[in-house]
Formats: C-alpha cells, sequence, structure tokens
C-alpha cells in the first residue's frame, strides 16, 4: 500500500501545526480507513448485506429526525 500522505515543513511552522497538517492529509488520502476496512476479508455478499443494514439505519434515523421536526 503506498502513502500518498506527505508534508513538508514549513519556515516558522511549529512541530504541532506539522502533525495538524500531516493527520489532515492522512485523512484526506483515506489510507487509515482502507486499512481498517481491509484488515479482514469480507465477501461480496456480506459487504452488500452491510450496506444495506446501513442504508436501512440511515433511512430509519432520516425519518425520525423528520418526525421530530414535524414534517
Amino acid at each position: 500500500m503506498a502513502v500518498n500522505a506527505h508534508v513538508e515543513r514549513r519556515p516558522n511552522e511549529s512541530f504541532q501545526q506539522l502533525l495538524k497538517r500531516f493527520r489532515k492529509e492522512v485523512r484526506k488520502s483515506r489510507v487509515l480507513s482502507t486499512a481498517r476496512r481491509k484488515r479482514w476479508h469480507i465477501s461480496n455478499s456480506e459487504e452488500r448485506r452491510f450496506a444495506e443494514k446501513k442504508a436501512i439505519r440511515r433511512a430509519r434515523r432520516r425519518r425520525a429526525k423528520e418526525k421530530r421536526r414535524g414534517y
């Protein structure tokens, strides 16, 4: 897995600022989320089932939110 996140220290930049920029780049490159997802093998059918469950939960939350707002 190639890491695309790369930052160079700017003049007069503190280590904390550099670290903050690096973490932001890592998040944008989605390296960690990809690594976590691929940590274990998940079959396509299982991945589809997870996606369907996630969509159902999302729709349920959306309906509850609309109900609270009175739509």
